[in-house]
């Protein structure tokens, strides 16, 4: 190390200032960096700062500073100019305003009283240096830019900026003054993201921001993916509901096709029926014909004699029937003058009745006028007890409204109750089997509590009291391992057993170190239990990745780390891994015994197991040699029966859910009950009052007419009346003219008499001289009237069997006319078409057998009743939407899958670098606390593995050593720590940084000397190392009898109208007094 006054690098910076006094003074440092080779500077890194120019800016007229390629640090008084040069480093950079915390503005920067200034800063870069040149206008507040020399936009000098890896804006790069104080509020979600910027590798921040987006599209697919399958469950179980009424509709339908193919073949039956029995009669009566003519032509001799006598008897007959006719004639005029004369008689009768009519009539009319007038009066004064009465009619429309109203209220809770009540069916017989699934859980978990209890009563004691006091506990508390350890095969239980001892087997597991205590007290102090108990990680070791994939080891016969082969809550398998490293464990078979030899060679390895024995593996500290150890597998006692607790409490959860829907689901019925016996109430309350209004409407109506009715009898009546005396004069008259009638028609009814007399003796005559002849007749007619009885019978036969063939034939065409029409063919058309044949064939073949099975298919189909086509369309649509919500659901998942999969490959190459990266930063950044007689440490911290928006570096410090290690926060430690803690955290990402530069503004301020010299020493030790960036380090103050290094390039800033003008500066002479004191 160089000291105070060795020179191992000529600084000169040159200023010219006016004093606010007229005077000028100058001071300045200047730096000479040499280039060597090639050209190329000596230990300069791609983008650090060669030069910066200044003008007009801030405290400077006009100021040149070279910086070195290492340590710079830049020493002077306060309110010279040191932080004027971090803004000119920033603001020429590219950098926002806000970064500085000074002005928000870019002309405040700009010297007082002056229109522009200005900024110019070269980059070192390979091939040619990059020089960005800055000038800011007061007036319009806005920059012109050039690039080496060439005019330029703010964008692509932030483009080049970028492209050298500065990041002005980082706080792990860029520490301004004003920003010194913030750097301990920032998140740890903020540093790390800061880290990963100024340190990591140039697509880890990629990386970790495509994390992010991926995390949060994977969010968004499984919510999606969720909400469907949600929603397929849902129509899937409507479809159930409704899938035995759409069979059932189906099975009346294919009833309903029978009996229309049973009709449509019925008519052909009938036909087919008809027609033969057609051909049957038809030969019948060609039989009876030839029978008929046998017997005629066997009787016509005889039928001739008959035919003569017949001939001679017919003109007697005929005169005969003359007589009779004029005898007849000549009795029915007599008895027409009898009937004519009864007739007058009957006459005079009626005359005299219908005057007895008249009289009464007139009496009667007489008493119904009064009668009338009476009711009149009656039903007059019943309709003003009535009173006015306005129209009803409205309020039963009203009336009738409601009613229709409570009926479809009534309608819809039927239908809910139907639904609550196959939904509270389904939840049923879902809790029974959720139960019997449960019970068959809880016989297993009992078998392992009754091992424990065998084995120690007082854990199973202790197991009874925390099931009955588990609310007294804040965080979580398992049960003894050997009850919440899950093995996945029970042939892999007798390797766990024999790694974790049995008195951890039987401890319980604790959360929280605080809990563990109150319940020890309890239990071992309180009840005298003998019990174990531990607590977890404060950190989980659950998922900590084992020291070398299984993969690399499947070589050798190992088929898994102890881990893998059991479940177990994440408290209870984060003290496993991190007590007896079952992460780090792998379990081999008869391969990796044969082969042992090998593996006990292979590095990592502390502990493994064959398929029947455990090996353990020493390497000693002093010779290197590795010794081994090997025992036999015991066989498992405890944790054969595996019981998944997780499995268990799901069960639980969802049979408490179920009977919850069912008492929700009793709730609603009762209430639905309860509405719907409140509608009728209601309904039967209008009924009467409808009834009641009909009843009034309808009385008045009834009087109204009953008075209209009778007033017009009343008239009808009074304008009736009969003249008595002038119907009696009429009454004898009409007698007289009666009676001469009556003296004509007895001289005429006299006179036919006689007539009647003479005809009848004539026809006596006629009648003698017939008997012979018919006598004769008779004895033919009697020889031939057995042939005459077998002709009728013949006739008779044949008669009926044309008119019968008549009948079957009108009855074919119609039956055939029928079955064209049923099945819809045209009138010409004989033959059953195709289709329809096949299906009769199908069919039975007769009338009897088709109405047997008609009757059998309707009596089915009348079954079949409440089935509506609306239930089978909304069926086949919902099938439609879930066939739909499938496919859409398999295209979320996969895409799910494709995401998760991105995620794994982006996680992969993001997280191992990173942890890497955390792990060199906090070897460095505890190896500094260290050198500090201190202690602190920087991890990656997470609270959830997936969520990657959430990852943070967490800085945890201790300054005493009789305190804990606490996070670095804003108000816990006081400010000299945070600035300790702050610059160390710098100075371990110095020699991991890509960035060309670092810049520090005063970060010494309030530190006590002892810390300040440790961090000093630490700083040159660190900065000026080959492998470093450039480094800025602003302060106003230096210990005295530092460690200086020849890397280090000290810039001591005089500037200020007090300070020695440069041109008077020795440097020489300074440096020499400096030796000698």
């Amino acid at each position: 190390m160089a000291s105070v006054g060795k020179r191992k690098r000529v600084s000169n910076v040159t200023n010219t200032q006016t004093s606010n006094n007229g005077a000028r003074s100058y001071s300045g440092i200047k730096t000479d960096p040499r280039a060597v080779g090639d050209g190329k500077m000596a230990g300069f890194v791609e983008g650090s700062i060669l030069c910066i120019t200044m003008q007009n800016f801030l405290t400077y007229d006009h100021s040149i500073v070279h910086p070195g390629p290492n340590l710079n640090m830049i020493v002077g008084a306060n309110g010279t100019g040191k932080s004027s040069i971090v803004c000119a480093i920033c603001l020429g950079l590219a950098g926002k305003t806000a970064i500085l915390g000074r002005g928000d503005k870019v002309g405040l920067y700009v010297k007082r009283g002056c229109n522009k200034g200005s900024v110019e800063i070269e980059l070192y870069k390979a091939g040619a240096n990059l020089v960005i040149n800055r000038e800011i206008h007061v007036e319009n507040n806005q920059s012109v830019w050039m690039l080496n020399g060439r005019h330029s936009s703010q964008k692509a000098v932030e483009e080049e900026v970028k492209a050298l890896q500065i990041q002005v804006s980082n706080l792990c790069q860029f520490l301004p003054q004003e920003k010194v104080g913030e750097f301990a509020k920032i998140t740890k979600i903020e540093l790390l993201e800061a880290t990963e910027k100024s340190v990591g590798p140039p697509e880890m921040y990629e990386f970790h921001c495509e994390l992010k987006t991926f995390r949060t599209k994977e969010r968004e697919l499984e919510n999606v993916c969720k909400e469907k399958a949600s929603a397929l469950e849902k129509f899937k179980q409507r479809n159930e509901r409704n899938k035995h009424d759409v069979e059932r509709y189906y099975e009346k339908k294919r009833h309903l096709d029978m009996i229309k193919m049973l009709e449509k073949k019925k008519p052909w039956v009938e036909y087919e029926t008809a027609r033969k029995e057609l051909e049957g009669v038809k030969k019948e009566r060609e039989n009876a014909k030839k029978q008929l003519k046998t017997v005629r032509e066997s009787q016509a001799p005889t039928l001739k004699k008959i035919q003569h006598i017949d001939s001679q008897l017919r003109p007697i007959e005929n005169q005969m029937k003359d007589k009779t006719a004029r005898i007849r004639e000549a009795s029915q005029k007599c008895k027409q003058k009898r009937d004519h004369l009864d007739s007058k008689h009957r006459e005079i009768e009626d005359i005299k009745q219908a005057f007895s009519l008249k009289q009464t009539e007139e009496a009667d009319r007489q008493k119904r006028i009064s009668n009338t007038r009476r009711m009149i009066d009656d039903l007059r004064a019943e309709l003003a007890n009535l009173g006015d009465i306005s129209d009803v009619t409205p309020r039963i429309d009203v009336v009738n409204t409601e009613q229709r109203r409570i009926q479809e209220e009534k309608a819809k809770m039927e239908g809910e109750k139907a639904d609550l009540r196959r939904e509270k069916d389904n939840l049923n017989g879902e809790c029974r089997l959720l139960k019997n699934r449960l019970r068959s859980l809880d016989d297993m978990m009992k078998i392992k509590e009754e091992k424990l209890r065998v084995r120690s009563r007082d854990t199973y004691a202790a197991v009874q009291w925390l099931r009955q006091n588990k609310h007294l506990f804040s965080g979580n508390v398992y049960e003894p391992m050997m009850l919440v350890i899950s093995v996945r095969n029970p042939n892999h239980a007798k390797y766990v057993e024999n790694h974790i001892p049995f008195n951890d087997l039987r401890a319980f597991v604790f959360q929280k170190r605080e809990d563990m205590e109150k319940f020890m007290t309890e239990v071992r102090d309180s009840q005298n239990l003998r019990v174990n108990s531990v607590f977890a990680p404060v950190e989980s070791c659950a998922t900590r990745p084992p020291s070398r994939p299984i993969e690399s080891l499947k070589r050798f016969g190992f088929f898994a780390y102890l881990r893998e082969l059991f479940d177990a809550p994440e408290e209870v398998m984060s003290y496993l891994c991190n007590q007896y490293k079952v992460h780090d464990v792998p379990v081999g078979t008869d391969q990796t015994k044969a082969m042992i030899k090998t593996v006990i060679d292979e590095p990592y390895l502390k502990v493994l197991y064959t398929a029947e024995e455990k090996y353990s593996l020493k390497k000693s500290f002093y010779s290197g040699k590795t010794s081994t150890s090997n025992s036999a597998v015991r066989p498992s006692q405890y944790l054969t029966m595996a019981v998944d607790a997780e499995d268990k409490r799901q069960l639980e959860e969802q049979i408490s859910t179920a009977e919850k829907s069912m008492q929700a689901i009793d709730a609603q019925m009762i209430a639905t009950q309860e509405s719907a016996a409140k509608l009728d109430r209601r309904d039967n309350e209008l009924r009467a009052q409808k009834k009641a209004l009909s009843e009034l409407k309808g009385k008045k109506r009834q009087l109204e007419q009953k008075i209209s009715t009778k007033q017009d009898s009343l008239r009808q009546m009074e304008q009736g009346g009969i003249d008595l005396q002038k119907a009696e004069e009429e009454t004898k008259a009409q007698i007289s003219a009666v009676n001469s009638q009556k003296v004509a028609i007895v001289a005429e009814f006299m006179a036919h008499m006689k007539l009647r007399a003479t005809l009848s003796m004539e026809k006596v005559y006629m009648a003698l001289e017939t008997v012979g002849m018919t006598a004769e007749k008779t004895k033919l007619e009697t020889d031939c009237r057995d042939g005459s009885a077998e002709l009728r019978v013949l006739e008779q036969a044949c008669a009926m069997l044309e008119q019968r063939k008549a009948r079957l034939l009108e009855k074919c065409k119609g039956l055939l006319r029928r079955a064209r029409e049923i099945c819809n063919m045209d009138p010409g058309e004989s033959v059953v078409p195709p289709d329809l044949h096949t299906a009769f064939s199908q069919l039975p073949d007769t009338l009897d057998e088709i109405d047997a099975m008609l009757n059998e298919e309707r009596s089915r189909a009348e079954c079949f009743t409440g089935l509506s086509e609306n239930v089978v369309d909304e069926y086949n649509r919902r099938e439609q939407e879930i066939k739909n919500l499938e496919k859409e659901l398999d295209d979320k998942s996969n895409a799910l899958d494709t995401y998760r999969q991105n995620i794994s490959e982006a996680k992969e190459r993001w997280l191992n670098p990173l942890k890497q990266l955390v792990e060199q930063i906090n070897d460095k950044f505890s190896d500094f606390f260290r050198s500090m007689q201190c202690a602190g440490e920087v991890d990656l911290h997470s609270e959830n593995e997936e969520e990657y928006d959430k990852y943070g570096i967490r800085i945890r410090v201790k300054f005493r050593s009789s305190t804990q290690l606490h996070e670095l926060t804003a108000h816990h430690q006081s400010g000299g720590e945070r600035s300790v803690s702050t610059m160390l955290y710098l100075m371990a990402l110095q020699e991991l940084n890509r960035c060309p530069f670092r810049v520090v503004d005063e970060i010494n301020q309030g530190m006590d000397p002892v810390n300040e010299r440790r961090v000093f020493d630490i700083v040159v030790r660190t900065a000026c190392k080959e492998t470093t960036s450039q480094y800025f380090f602003i302060t106003p103050k230096l210990l005295q009898n530092l460690q200086y290094a020849d890397e280090m390039t000290v810039l001591c800033v005089h500037n200020g109208p007090h300070m020695l003008p440069p041109h008077k500066w020795d440097e020489k002479a300074f440096t020499r007094r400096r030796m000698v004191k």
